[in-house]
């Protein structure tokens, strides 16, 4: 394994690691240079964290750690026992917080791998090298470290820290007995590994993980306006853009102190729930309120308009916007920027159904106009495509998310349509891993059925049936009244005039739609 050539990249279904074979532990030679960026306000657990990291068997040569300060007061220092090329930066002026101080410190690094290390964290000798070696194998992983939670640390050294580590003798520092295990190493363990997980992300938390620095800078880092639940946020980011999460829980390690949920969990989860609600909308638990705008979308409805008329574009932009998900954006394509510019004709213009489409949705916040669409609607989740005079139905969108996360999500879903056309709802993730894999020239979707899978439907499945022409409907008895009034001889034109023509539903029409319909045709008549 070297560093310089192209890494391999074999194509895994979901998150089934099995392609890859790590090296076992000591019995392979590292190339990959790593930075360890630690957040750190509290010098006594930064020196036992440095003590730790000191005594690593990962090549020291391979090794930079960034501390970067958030805040401490006094300012922190650099400890006697520490790595040999560790040093101290002040978080950015611009900004606090975890997330904003491990920006500071992936700006500032110069590794192949960026290894994110809580300051509370003790880690055993082989932390790094573990995490470290799935990088070798391929270059879209995460992996995730271990760890136990102990209450009581008592008087613990760095230099009894970096002793213990060295001969795997945490035991001799805590008292193991009492730790209390990770809910994530239990939900690791149950999903084989997350081989079977629907969604890893759920358990990428933040103390300890792993992954290329370039992959880090593509989704642009942790978003430093999350106080609480970055972490999370963040690898939600990194499933869409198609990565595998690796736990391996042969990186151990002990987080001093407990965690959060358990000294109050209320305040704790309620803190989460907002960022993770605008950010997340897997998170379907966190929008149950309709009527509200997020931050992410749910869908993106992708629409070709070019050559349609503005009243059937705007039937298919309502029909998507006011269907059963709430969070729904659309998004027009056509050559706006095209359009020209200056005096022109109004009545007459060519391009005047998009020049009306314009002005009516470039001034609203869910519809975007587009000359062409993104390669991907990143970090949305889903993208709908479909031939715009085929609007969605009300539960259009839903039943086809349900048939695509039945099981284990599905990449794409194609609806055949009744005339050859087809509609096809995508899943990010599994595009955004199918662009990463693919040969140059090679179909997406053959690259998607082999990652994720690609499922061909009949429309009917997911649209509502049309209702039968009234031509062709079962014919009611008429009632007496009505019977003997289709009898009637024929009123004088200007009384037959004054009322609906043809039936109850007619008849019944308010009279004032008529004198609506008249205002609206003066109106139109006045404009230019």
């Amino acid at each position: 394994m070297t560093g310089d050539r192209e890494p391999a990249r074999p194509r895994i279904r979901h998150n089934d690691y099995s392609p890859l074979t790590p090296p076992d532990l000591g019995a392979w030679t590292p190339t990959l240079t790593v930075s360890v960026v630690i957040p750190a306000r509290s010098q006594r657990l930064l020196d036992l964290a440095l003590a730790a990291l000191a005594a690593q068997t990962y090549p020291a040569h391979l090794t930079e750690v960034i501390v970067v300060d958030d805040g401490a007061e006094p300012p922190l220092r650099l400890p006697e026992i520490a790595p040999e090329n560790t040093r101290i930066v002040p978080s950015a002026p611009d900004g606090w917080g975890i997330a904003h101080a491990i920006n500071t410190g992936a700006a500032q690094a110069e590794g192949e791998i960026l290894q994110r290390l809580d300051s509370d964290m003790v880690v055993c000798a082989e932390h790094l090298e573990a995490l470290l070696r799935w990088h070798h194998l391929t270059d879209y992983v995460v992996t995730i470290g271990g760890k136990h939670f102990i209450e009581d640390f008592g008087e613990v050294t760095p230099e009894r820290v970096r002793d213990a580590v060295a001969r795997d003798a945490l035991g001799e520092l805590f008292d193991l007995s009492k730790a209390i295990p990770s809910s994530t190493e239990e939900t690791i363990r149950r999903l084989d590994g997350l081989k079977a997980a629907k969604n890893p992300y759920h358990n990428c938390t933040g103390p300890t993980l792993s992954l290329r620095r370039s992959l880090f800078q593509r989704v642009g880092g942790l978003d430093a306006a999350v106080l609480r639940g970055s972490d999370t946020e963040f690898a939600y980011r990194l499933a869409m853009a198609g990565v595998v999460f690796v736990p391996d829980l042969a990186a151990r390690a002990v987080h001093l102190g407990l965690p959060a949920q358990r000294v109050n969990r209320e305040r704790t989860v309620r803190s989460v729930e907002p960022y993770l609600a605008h950010r997340i909308p897997l998170r379907r638990d966190l929008r149950k309120e309709r009527g509200r705008s997020w931050l992410v979308p749910y869908v993106e409805v992708v629409y070709e308009v070019g050559g349609h008329t503005e009243p059937e574009v705007r039937a298919a932009v309502n029909a998507a916007l006011d269907g059963s998900l709430p969070d729904v954006t659309v998004t027009l394509v056509a050559p706006w920027s095209k359009l020209p510019t200056g005096r022109h004709a109004v009545l007459d213009d060519p391009d005047f159904e998009l020049r009306l489409l314009r002005a009516g949705f470039a001034d609203d916040a869910r519809v975007r106009l587009a000359d062409e669409p993104a390669d991907t609607p990143w970090p949305v989740p889903y993208r709908y495509v479909g031939p715009v005079d085929v609007p969605l139905g009300r539960d259009t969108l839903e039943r086809m998310i349900k048939v695509m996360t039945a099981d284990r999500p599905l990449g794409v879903l194609v609806a055949e349509l009744p005339d050859g056309r087809t509609a096809r709802l995508e899943r990010t993730d599994a595009v955004n891993r199918a662009r990463l894999l693919a040969a140059p020239g090679e179909d997406l979707d053959a690259v998607i059925d082999a990652t994720h899978g690609v499922r061909r439907a009949p429309m009917a499945e997911f649209w509502p049936p049309k209702p039968a022409p009234a031509a062709q409907a079962k014919t009611q008895p008429k009632p007496p009244a009505a019977a003997a009034q289709a009898k009637a001889p024929a009123k004088p034109a200007a009384q037959a005039a004054d009322r609906p023509k043809d039936g109850a539903a007619r008849e019944a029409a308010p009279r004032r739609r008529s004198l609506l319909t008249r205002l609206r045709g003066t109106l139109r008549d006045r404009l230019p």
